[in-house]
């Protein structure tokens, strides 16, 4: 069975080969800015802080994806065990590339006033703050930092607050027993409204391997945001994955992640306008495809390694405009930078669209006008102006390869929306 996937990994392009382990050659450590105080009616303020460090490579089998199945680790092509990869008689790998400690997070938090809430006519939403409701004003859709808000109600949150730690969720969709993690990071306090960052793991993962994997934590804890991460349904030959149209289980995970978000905001103060959904390779198709699917849950996506397909591009119909932070490595030999097809699980075809072609597609979903923007200093390019309000941007790490995002420059962008 080893044999099988090395040879996999030689000949079919698969999403849960990397040259890197597991997360990638992720270079993106970093915690994320603080909170800040209050916004005024014009944007929000928030502070920088300063960069994580890496953690060492973990010990324990060979680079794999998650808790990829065989004995000595996954489906990696050597090198040191990610996060959940398991070495041979079931010891998980410790460490490898785990964001590291980093900088102090700036900024300490303010109180938004009038409870959270935004001007009535349409003025920017609060960012952050203390307050025990959050009351939408009437508007359109919206970015925080000076978009107008969308109409909303007031969120009530549940008693008594739910304590910090991980815990494990079952929930039915359809005739499927569904699993994820809920991570409640200790700056939660459940008396404000606090964002849900839904995080995908990649092909062959797992719920578990992806929580001690995903980059997002290290810098989206210290603001109080709720983390979710889901587990994927058995592909037919590369362990646990996700449903992207033509690829790659046949379960509804839309229909999943619908019902999680559901779930989570029964027991923890969720601000139902801010909910995201980002992920890595396969995972990054997932968030990518809820782009398209469910636009009216989730206020923007962040995918990372994995592009839109011609098999799923033609039903890529949002219900309305959204945002798109796209994290692409130009060396990826995994879903290759300018797209193309590739046939690694057996009767389920892929043909990607390529990092710019995903960029250009989102551009017009949105109704994005006139050219992208220069490369900044995190090479990153946006088309602006886009329908109401949105962005579209592509992020290319020129050195990397099949890789995570870094979160600490595509959080920044993807929290200041909201859902109309």
């Amino acid at each position: 069975m080893r044999a099988r996937f090395w040879n996999l990994s030689k000949t079919l392009l698969p999403f849960a080969i990397a040259g890197c382990c597991l997360w990638g050659c992720d270079k993106s450590s970093g915690t994320s800015p603080g909170s800040g105080g209050a916004t005024s009616s014009g944007g929000t303020t928030s502070a920088s802080g300063g960069s994580l460090g890496k953690g060492g490579n973990g010990a324990g089998g060979s680079n794999g994806y998650g808790e990829s199945p065989g004995s000595g680790g996954g489906f990696g092509a050597g090198g040191a065990a990610s996060g959940g990869a398991r070495a041979s008689g079931g010891a998980q790998g410790s460490g490898g590339l785990a964001p590291g400690s980093g900088g102090n997070n700036a900024g300490g938090g303010g109180t938004g006033g009038a409870g959270g809430a935004s001007t009535a006519n349409g003025g920017s939403n609060v960012d952050s703050g203390s307050h025990d409701a959050a009351t939408g004003g009437a508007g359109g859709s919206t970015a925080s930092d000076g978009g107008s808000s969308g109409a909303g109600g007031t969120v009530t949150c549940p008693s008594p607050a739910l304590k910090s730690g991980d815990s494990t969720k079952k929930i039915t969709v359809g005739t499927l027993s569904r699993e994820y993690i809920l991570h409640v990071p200790s700056a939660y306090t459940g008396s404000a409204p606090a964002p849900l960052v839904v995080d995908f793991h990649p092909i062959g993962g797992s719920d578990t391997s992806w929580r001690s994997g995903s980059p997002y934590p290290a810098v989206i804890d210290k603001e109080g945001v709720i983390s979710a991460f889901p587990n994927g349904e058995p592909s037919p030959n590369m362990g646990n994955a996700w449903d992207v149209e033509g690829c790659c289980n046949t379960a509804d995970d839309v229909a999943f992640a619908r019902a999680l978000v559901a779930d989570i905001e029964k027991v923890a103060c969720i601000d139902v306008k801010r909910v995201y959904a980002v992920g890595f390779s396969m995972g990054g198709g997932m968030s990518n495809y809820l782009a398209c699917q469910a636009a009216d849950v989730f206020a923007a996506v962040g995918p990372a390694s994995f592009d839109l397909t011609q098999q799923n591009e033609g039903n890529c119909k949002p219900v309305r405009p959204i945002t798109v932070i796209e994290w692409r490595g130009k060396n990826d030999n995994v879903v290759p930078y300018a797209g193309g097809h590739s046939a690694l699980v057996t009767g389920m075809a892929i043909d990607f669209l390529g990092a710019v072609g995903t960029f250009q597609k989102w551009a017009s979903l949105d109704g994005c006008t006139g050219n992208p923007s220069a490369a900044d200093s995190n090479n990153c390019q946006t088309y602006s102006p886009c329908s109401a309000g949105v962005q579209v941007t592509l992020c290319t790490d020129n050195n990397g390869g099949h890789e995570a995002a870094n979160a600490s420059v595509v959080w920044p962008m993807l929290k200041k929306y909201t859902l109309p």
